[in-house]
């Protein structure tokens, strides 16, 4: 017995998908409603720690994961200037337990073509070009409206739509993600043989300088710097801004350099944060993931978080009879004070870098950040 029979989701990003697969396995009937035309396989990159990756065990995709990823463990610190000397390596931290690695990178695409293949499999119907332009609420259901017409009535709508949640506006809510002063440029380049972890930088004329190894020819590196206006930015004028950003940087840099000469494409983004700081459900409609709560990629626990969420939700939602108050009660006594902390942890470690506190432990800092993942969710 579940305590719903069909459920709607908002979004194909990780936390969607995740309940997706999650709830279809349980034999719950699952829509999964995406506005995009087809698969979000875009981007560089993307840093996995532990408590991400025994969500994907609990998926039932952790193999697949596991072979498309890059596993290692324990952080280097490295110093800008000539020889860019390693000057702390962090221990391990396992924040998934003794079963799994500390930390994984992958790229972006292979993670949404893997969950994606996983949703299907557990019967999870997609379907693309779908905007949820508006919900209605009665006793024990939610219609939902699919580019203004409706498809039905469902027992529950999941908005795992992201930053700029249309589901979070339909119901009500008004936090919405808010700029840092920090913009992030990206890019994904092949991987040198000595980089075998991931490794930041700090100093130098950008905030933070970093890279994490996705696969054995593969890696993505980052220049986190003062947010700027960089929209109409053509591609190669992006690229050269990233090569020259990251000339004061030295060792594995010089290997990106080298394929940022030869054209590797280069992306840029603001940092946001934001947390809803009450429930994230009305009624029979809740957000989670990116909808619900954002932080500077400080800690690598975006994506985490929000399956986190999805794992959280699933698991109350396929242990109960009904969608009552008491599953909302448990569900936000989980995941809310939790994502709070990974929120304020995130903003801690940005501000520190925006306010160049260069007496603060970078190292100390994310150390013990870490630590607090490891608790469960």
């Amino acid at each position: 017995m579940t305590a719903v029979k069909k459920v709607a989701i908002a979004g194909s990003g990780v936390a969607g998908l995740a309940a997706g697969i999650q709830l279809a396995k349980a034999g719950v009937e699952v829509d999964l409603f995406e506005a995009k035309p087809e698969l979000g396989i875009g981007g560089s990159g993307i840093s996995l720690q532990g408590n991400a990756l025994r969500v994907f065990d609990a998926l039932g995709a952790w193999d697949d994961i596991r072979a498309a990823g890059y596993a290692f463990d324990g952080l280097n610190l490295r110093a800008p200037g000539p020889g860019a000397p390693i000057v702390a390596a962090l221990p391990d931290v396992k924040t998934g337990g003794p079963g799994y690695p500390a930390a994984m990178g992958m790229p972006r695409a292979d993670l949404a073509r893997i969950l994606f293949a996983h949703a299907e499999k557990a019967g999870v119907r997609t379907h693309f070009g779908a905007h949820v332009t508006a919900v209605e609420q009665s006793a024990g259901a939610v219609e939902v409206f699919i580019d203004g017409a409706s498809v039905g009535s469902y027992d529950l709508l999941i908005g795992a739509d992201g930053l700029n949640s249309t589901v979070r506006e339909l119901i009500g809510i008004d936090t919405k993600p808010v700029k840092n002063g920090m913009g992030i440029w990206r890019t994904f380049v092949s991987r040198p043989a000595e980089v075998e972890k991931s490794e930041l930088y700090y100093g130098g004329p950008v905030y933070i300088a970093g890279y994490t190894p996705t696969g054995e020819d593969s890696m993505y590196a980052f220049l986190v710097e003062k947010a700027q206006d960089r929209a109409g930015v053509e591609p190669e004028e992006a690229t050269r801004i990233m090569l020259e950003e990251s000339r004061a940087y030295d060792g594995p840099w010089n290997a990106i350099r080298a394929d940022l000469e030869a054209g590797a494409p280069a992306n840029y983004t603001w940092f946001t944060s934001h947390i809803v700081p009450g429930r994230w459900n009305r009624g029979r409609v809740v957000i989670i993931g990116d909808a619900a709560h954002s932080c500077p990629p400080t800690i690598a626990q975006g994506a985490a978080q929000g399956l986190e969420d999805a794992f959280v939700l699933t698991e109350l939602l396929t242990a109960r009879d009904t969608v009552d108050e008491g599953l909302w009660e448990e569900f936000h006594d989980r995941r809310l004070p939790r994502a709070t902390a990974v929120v304020d942890a995130s903003r801690q470690l940005a501000q520190w870098q925006i306010d160049g506190d260069r007496d603060a432990d970078a190292g100390g800092l994310i150390f013990g950040i870490a630590q607090k993942m490891a608790q469960p969710a």
